[in-house]
């Protein structure tokens, strides 16, 4: 029986956030691309919650698009409402989060990858990956079609051999109802690669008009309104938007919730899979926190055309009516009305140790993974090792040095040096506590970070890298302005420092030295700097920032310093961990699972102690001088 046939360079299979991201920057590349999804309604679904961004997830966004990537520019033309979250603290930690119309970021994704030269579109399900000598040749459906290619990227999200459950009620379905994919995890297996099986929760979808808002608190979005990406005007998105809303549980939703435990799958045994510590459903909140007496619920809007309201806060498993009784018992939402219940999804999933640093297969070349099949959880962080995926499958292909960002580089780096070094037993989640460099790895500063490794591996403009070129010799020309600047003791400045709060001067001072003031900031000292440019909005923000945290980004990037003597040092790919005198038997194991690339990477690996990196180093310099002596005989 003959069976179709074609050729691509490179084969993506799954179209979530990581599908995506990973097929958009290997067509824009130039190579022909293929992305295989499941069902072409789903491409860039948003199945749980309706938003892009927060908390370290808005990093990661920026980053995105630093490099070349999509989401930022998506949710631009699709959110329904914007906010700055941390906005009283410090930099570091601003993260903006928007509310998307989860139908329109779909379509709009969709139709960017429809009209994107070199990408084809493909609806069937991936049932088998083809590898010869360990090398990737090829990927076939379940009708049997074979696909061969030169490198093919993973991104099967939550549908592999997916279960949802909640109560008694189980079926073999993925996300939203949709078709699960029940055929590759054996093909994986066979091919020797290690699976974990972990779950995730969604809560129920509420109708807007069973919810009272009158006896919530209103959630409100920013004005003026932030963009995602460096490209976006920010005058082109100033629009209405429409607002969330604050409740809370109380005692009696705890209640109900314990009187029920029993009939929760979580609790029962009925689900085996293992779900994020820091995304917990209410039934664990409740159980694990019995102190508290109540947990913040946010009523958050699916889109503009739809009544739908998601309920932030309230994942569950729980069996349907107590369901409705447990939503019922929060203030607002007496009258609910359930218009999708709640549930939890199991799914396969990898072992990312298993990766390298570029997250191709160790033992299968050419073949890369991203996203949650990689262990990890939520759209940002999918989009992120996606992209990175992407850049590399196609890097590969054209017979190119990997796009390997470190953790000094970005929050993309540092989620997968800790998803292919540590070891996971739950997804993955991004927080800003896991960078050690996070002052200087912050989102407003991601394009002066990232934006030239974009225009390196071909995903940059030229046009936009000459633009970010003229940004940098702005913001550096407008410090050293700032810090020459000098302002004397006279009695307007006096009464200006009066009236901000700010302690009088006894002599004079540079403005940069003004700008420290925790009460002070560039922009509100324009009155004593009469001969300052108008500067763009976000060359003043990096102004106010560079100088006013000077102190502590110079003594970070001394750390950064540090650490890359280690991250320099590579460990050769055929090192024999068993045969190094003296490592403990725990990191000889390790070592020898992970493969680390540098003996930096090898120090973050859990179960390897410094003193294993002591003697890594002294076999290495072993090494070396045996090498050098063998060259001069």
């Amino acid at each position: 029986m003959a069976y179709l046939t074609e050729n691509y360079d490179i084969a993506v299979v799954g179209a979530g956030h990581a599908g995506c991201e990973a097929a958009l920057a290997a067509a824009r590349l130039g190579l022909e691309t293929i992305i295989f999804t499941i069902s072409v309604s789903s491409v860039a679904m948003m199945p749980c919650n309706p938003n892009i961004g927060g908390t370290s997830k808005g990093h990661i966004v920026r980053e995105v698009d630093a490099l070349g990537g999509e989401m930022a520019k998506n949710i631009d033309k699709t959110f329904i409402q914007s906010r700055m979250l941390n906005a009283s603290r410090g930099p570091a930690v601003h993260s903006l989060r928007a509310q998307a119309d989860k139908e329109a970021y779909s379509r709009e994704m969709r139709k960017t990858i429809e009209n994107t030269p070199h990408l084809t579109l493909k609806q069937a399900e991936v049932s088998e990956i083809v590898v010869e000598e360990g090398k990737l040749q090829a990927v076939k459906t379940v009708s049997g079609a074979t696909y061969y290619c030169k490198a093919a990227v993973l991104c099967t999200g939550t549908y592999l051999n997916a279960r949802c459950v909640f109560g008694d009620v189980s079926t073999k379905t993925g996300p939203n109802g949709l078709q699960a994919a029940t055929h590759l995890t054996r093909s994986l297996q066979e091919n020797g690669i290690s699976m974990y099986r972990f779950k995730t929760g969604t809560p129920a979808r509420i109708d807007k008009r069973s919810i009272d808002f009158s006896v919530m608190e209103e959630q409100k979005g920013d004005v003026p309104i932030v963009p995602f990406s460096f490209e976006t005007d920010r005058d082109s998105i100033q629009k209405a938007q429409v607002s969330c809303y604050l409740t809370y549980t109380n005692e009696t939703t705890h209640e109900i919730i314990r009187n029920n435990i029993d009939r929760s799958p979580l609790f029962s045994g009925n689900i085996k899979g293992t779900g994020p510590r820091y995304c917990p459903s209410i039934e664990d909140k409740v159980m694990r926190f019995a102190d508290k007496t109540r947990h913040q619920v946010f009523i958050e809007p699916e889109g503009l055309e739809t009544n739908e309201m998601y309920i932030s806060g309230m994942s569950s498993s729980l069996p349907e009516d107590v369901q409705y009784a447990m939503y019922r018992s929060v203030k607002g939402m007496e009258q609910a009305k359930i218009v999708k219940n709640a549930y939890a999804i199991e799914y396969d999933c990898i072992d990312a140790r298993q990766l390298k640093s570029s997250l191709e297969f160790q033992a299968i070349e050419g073949l890369f993974s991203g996203g949650q099949f990689n262990g990890s959880s939520g759209y940002e962080e999918a989009a992120g090792q996606g992209l990175i995926a992407g850049i590399n499958a196609a890097m590969k292909v054209l017979g190119k040095e990997p796009l390997i960002l470190k953790r000094s580089d970005g929050y993309i780096g540092v989620l997968i040096d800790d998803l292919v070094t540590k070891e996971s037993h739950e997804p993955y989640r991004m927080m800003t506590s896991r960078s050690e460099y996070r002052l200087l790895l912050r989102q407003d500063n991601a394009d002066l970070r990232l934006t030239p490794y974009g225009y390196r591996v071909g995903l940059i403009s030229e046009e936009r890298y000459q633009r970010l070129l003229q940004k940098k010799e702005m913001i550096a020309d407008e410090i050293r302005r700032v810090s020459e600047t000098m302002i004397g003791a006279k009695d307007e400045v006096q009464a200006f420092l009066k009236e901000c709060g700010s302690t009088p001067l006894d002599h004079g001072v540079s403005l940069s030295e003004l700008v420290r003031r925790p009460e002070l900031d560039y922009d509100r000292l324009k009155p004593l700097d009469p001969e300052r440019k108008e500067l763009p909005i976000d060359v003043r923000e990096q102004v106010n920032i560079q100088v006013k945290y000077e102190g502590y980004i110079t003594r970070q990037e001394r750390q950064v310093q540090q650490f890359a003597r280690l991250e320099k040092l590579k460990l050769p790919a055929d090192i024999d961990y068993e045969t190094v005198p003296s490592l403990r038997i725990e990191a000889r194991q390790k070592l020898s699972a992970i493969r680390p690339e540098s003996i930096g990477q090898a120090s973050r690996i859990s179960g390897v102690s410094p003193s294993d990196v002591a003697v890594l180093l002294i076999f290495m310099e072993q090494r070396r001088q045996r090498k050098e002596h063998k060259d001069e005989v």
